[in-house]
């Protein structure tokens, strides 16, 4: 009984695997891609929808301030006052983000005041997202 494999037996089965590797990268980096722009977009429209509830549960002014690098609210105390209610970061590296940075503010009622209605612009790679914000507070991601 013979035991173990030959060498042309080992070459054929390295060779093999080393082309299923080639032919699956690809299609893993574009879904690596598609995951990150999906976790932005839904962390940014949880940001807004964080804003509003806090607003209409509070009964009072909150600023969410967008940034690359974080997001922050603060629900307004007085005219000069804020307090930081919470602070997120955007997950994912290598995305890029139009749109920010950028001040929403939100009335007791939920609404957005001033200048509200806004689109972000999430992509990597050949992945592609947009957070539309209308002045009513709605979110949808596109």
């Amino acid at each position: 009984m013979r035991r173990g494999v030959s060498l042309l037996e080992l070459v054929v089965t390295i060779t093999l695997l080393g082309l299923l590797l080639v032919f699956a990268i690809p299609p893993a980096r574009a879904l690596r891609d598609r995951l990150a722009v999906d976790d932005n977009a839904r962390a940014l429209a949880n940001a807004h929808a964080r804003a509003r509830l806090v607003a209409v549960a509070e009964r009072r002014v909150v600023v969410l301030t967008l940034t690359p690098d974080s997001l922050v609210l603060r629900a307004v105390e007085s005219a000069t006052d804020t307090v930081e209610r919470w602070r997120g970061v955007l997950p994912g590296t290598g995305v890029r983000l139009t749109g920010l940075p950028r001040q929403v503010v939100y009335a007791p009622s939920g609404a957005t005041l001033g200048f509200a209605n806004g689109t972000y612009t999430i992509s990597r790679g050949a992945a592609r997202k947009q957070v539309v914000v209308s002045r009513y507070g709605r979110v949808r991601i596109i």
